[in-house]
């Protein structure tokens, strides 16, 4: 099927070739003269590669048309592209498969057309009127076997000549209608930009909301059990609650926002994904405050003046520290330096960890680094933060020490977006 649709595609090729070849050789007729037929046929050829070449979409037909009928392996379908032909030498490759298709089709759908009588009238040439032969101009072979053997030869080698052709093209296939090395490097290039949108996005979402859920959780544990005792306080911790939760679901929206467009503009850049700065860290300190944990914060003055893609990432950086004192070690006391050097950034959290934790880090994070492997217990928020500083060109280390736990981040001042 796969030979004969080879044909048929060869056939519009051949009528126009046709035309061309008495504009060329007088006194010739392509239909009545059998040999000119194969010079039509040979110019075919040429004009199908030229309207490959032209036709960027023929890849993607002549592939679909080898994953279905050329009864390839699996693993060799999969490598079939299922793109248009882009590049040059993409087209190229196309057209030296459709001409190869073209070729081996036209030359079985011929075969198929004329052998299968022809072996016929040879095979009942014993029992039929030698004198119907003459008039035929068979030879006269009804005595013998010739004639029957002939027919079956004819027909073998219209099988053979079939199988050699699809044995040949599905040989051809992967590597004329499979990827070039420019698609596969373009393939790749695609899915790391839509990997690296996505866990940019993550990082948003997991820092934002994370650490917002950090605070809820323990604001409402402790506006639960003072209640009754101090309604005051529970009040004060309800309302944290209500304008932690709130801006949470705003920062949610606009994730999910870029999530559902696929984090790209129309253009096909990346989206700045909306994320507070550095000027807001004196809210964050208060709402962290106010779920428990006590922070003892010294902030550089010209923090104020810093990169806008550095301050972004710091305030991550810095949220997500606390987030971790919150989850891990709960209400403890919290040191946080942000100092500003003339070419980068520091940011030192550090805060002591309870006791029924600090046999647990002493086993298994004493001489760890954040881009290791997540703590029992814990998530993405480290590695995220090695990630955030990683590319800015910076590098994150946290460890646990003498019951403390120390993350130190230095970010690059040259950064930007």
């Amino acid at each position: 099927m796969h030979l004969v649709l080879g044909g048929a595609l060869l056939t519009p090729f051949f009528l126009l070739a046709t035309l061309v070849v008495p504009l060329a050789f007088d006194d010739v007729n392509p239909f009545s003269d059998f040999p000119w037929q194969f010079a039509a046929f040979a110019v075919a050829l040429p004009l199908a590669a030229l309207g490959a070449l032209l036709f960027p979409l023929l890849r993607m037909l002549e592939a679909t048309a080898a994953r279905s009928l050329c009864g390839l392996p699996a693993d060799v379908t999969a490598e079939l592209t299922e793109e248009p032909a882009d590049s040059w030498a993409a087209r190229r490759r196309t057209a030296l498969w459709f001409v190869a298709h073209l070729t081996a089709g036209g030359i079985v759908s011929g075969m198929t057309l004329a052998a299968p009588p022809a072996a016929v009238m040879l095979i009942l040439l014993p029992v039929t009127d030698p004198l119907r032969h003459e008039e035929l101009g068979w030879p006269n072979l009804a005595g013998g076997l010739l004639g029957p053997l002939t027919g079956l030869g004819l027909l073998a080698l219209v099988a053979s000549t079939t199988w050699a052709g699809g044995r040949l093209l599905a040989r051809a296939a992967p590597t004329l209608l499979g990827r070039t090395p420019a698609d596969r490097l373009a393939a790749a290039e695609r899915r790391a930009a839509d990997l690296a949108s996505r866990n940019r996005l993550a990082r948003e979402l997991h820092d934002s909301v994370g650490h917002a859920l950090s605070a809820v959780t323990l604001q409402a544990g402790a506006a639960r059990r003072v209640l009754d005792a101090d309604p005051e306080f529970a009040r004060q911790a309800l309302l944290a609650i209500e304008e932690t939760t709130r801006d949470a679901v705003a920062e949610l929206d606009t994730v999910l926002g870029l999530l559902r467009a696929d984090g790209d503009d129309p253009t096909g850049r990346p989206v700045p994904v909306p994320a507070p700065a550095l000027d807001a860290l004196d809210t964050l300190l208060d709402r962290t405050r106010a779920a428990g944990l006590r922070i003892d914060a010294d902030v550089d003055d010209g923090c104020g003046r810093l990169p806008p893609l550095v301050s972004r990432e710091a305030y991550r950086i810095v949220q997500e520290g606390l987030s971790n004192a919150l989850r891990h070690a709960g209400a403890v006391p919290v040191r946080l330096r942000i100092a500003l050097d003339a070419d980068e950034l520091r940011i030192t959290v550090e805060n002591p960890i309870q006791s029924d934790a600090l046999q647990r880090d002493k086993a298994v994070t004493a001489t760890r680094t954040v881009a290791g492997t997540p703590r029992p217990g814990g998530g993405h928020g480290l590695p995220g933060i090695a990630e955030r500083a990683r590319l800015l060109g910076g590098e994150a280390r946290a460890a646990s020490r003498d019951g403390v736990w120390r993350l130190a981040v230095r970010l690059p001042l040259g950064a930007s977006r």
